[in-house]
């Protein structure tokens, strides 16, 4: 899997400046279609990750970076949590090992700094955030109608942020994970130093190890998956003799605006789109099998691609 490796060290704030990381979204299908299109190469579908240093108590009063460090969070679309659940004196510890403690650290913070966000609005929006977030309780997990939704976007919240929630583990945790470690949150396991060696090794010998320690996927693959998820992201295909390319849409996305992502071109001259599911692609060897199976949808601009659709974009010049 291809991937950008941000900086990492044994000490806090290692990270002052935000690291981005392009990181592939796993995909079994790509090289399939790359293959049955006679393509050239292949352009995986990516997620880009910023990594910006640990949050510590009293963040939004300015302690360790502070002010700083959120700041780095207002323009993220989502937030990934890391909590840690090992010990190892060979690794400095900025928090805790109890990942409810870190989290809900991690919670009271991102509260506070939001609490300050609000701080002389007078709305009656925002009185009732301040009075909900107040109790503890995240912004995202509020019962708010359309408009109001609506209306709170523009203050910009973290914790109106959908997040997934990671644990660092060791290998032995991993083996024996604890899916309550976190009351009520859905939590992915994962083993940073496992991650680590895991870059080192081929995609064959990757699989083998993971097989021999009774995983079918990496922790950095679960996770991909979850962003790809959380954010409410789907895969399409397009290929030819060039290139096979995974693109990356949002879920209820139409035709048209698919084709829009793939070149302007396509969408300013959208006449039609031939849609086919990539497992039917690829069973029935590619457009003409499938055609002759009747397989092939002829969709229009406001057809909602679905996800992992092979579409062949009919435009004019």
């Amino acid at each position: 899997m291809g991937r950008q490796i941000a900086d990492a060290s044994n000490y806090p704030f290692c990270t002052i400046d935000p690291n981005v990381g392009i990181v592939e979204v796993p995909d079994p299908h790509l090289s399939q279609v790359a293959k049955i299109a006679g393509s050239k190469k292949t352009v995986p579908a990516v997620v880009k990750f910023v990594d910006v240093a640990g949050l510590v108590k009293g963040a939004a009063q300015g302690e360790g970076l502070g002010n700083k460090f959120l700041s780095h969070l207002r323009g993220v679309d989502a937030l990934c949590h890391v909590v840690r659940k090992f010990t190892d004196s060979n690794v400095a510890l900025a928090g805790s090992t109890n990942p409810q403690s870190d989290f809900d650290l991690i919670c009271a913070e991102l509260i506070l700094k939001d609490l300050e966000t609000l701080d002389g609005n007078e709305t009656a929006l925002a009185l009732k955030l301040k009075k909900e977030l107040e109790k503890g309780k995240l912004a995202i997990s509020l019962d708010l109608d359309p408009e109001e939704k609506k209306l709170a976007k523009d203050f910009f919240l973290l914790t109106a942020k959908p997040f997934l929630l990671v644990i660092n583990l060791d290998e032995t945790a991993l083996k024996n994970f604890d899916h309550n470690a976190i009351k009520g949150r859905k939590t992915i396991p994962i083993c940073a130093k496992l991650e680590e060696e895991l870059t080192d090794f081929s995609p064959k010998d990757r699989q083998n190890y993971l097989k021999e320690l009774g995983l079918k996927e990496s922790g950095l693959e679960r996770l991909i998956n979850q962003a790809y998820n959380t954010l409410k992201l789907q895969s399409f295909y397009s290929a030819n003799r060039k290139e096979a390319h995974a693109w990356t849409i949002s879920q209820n996305a139409t035709a048209y605006e698919a084709a829009g992502v793939v070149h302007t071109d396509f969408q300013k001259g959208f006449i039609g789109a031939d849609c086919l599911n990539v497992k039917d692609f690829i069973d029935q060897k590619g457009w003409q099998g499938a055609r002759t199976k009747g397989l092939v949808r002829q969709e229009g601009r406001e057809y909602k691609v679905q996800n992992q659709d092979v579409i062949d974009f009919k435009f004019n010049l």
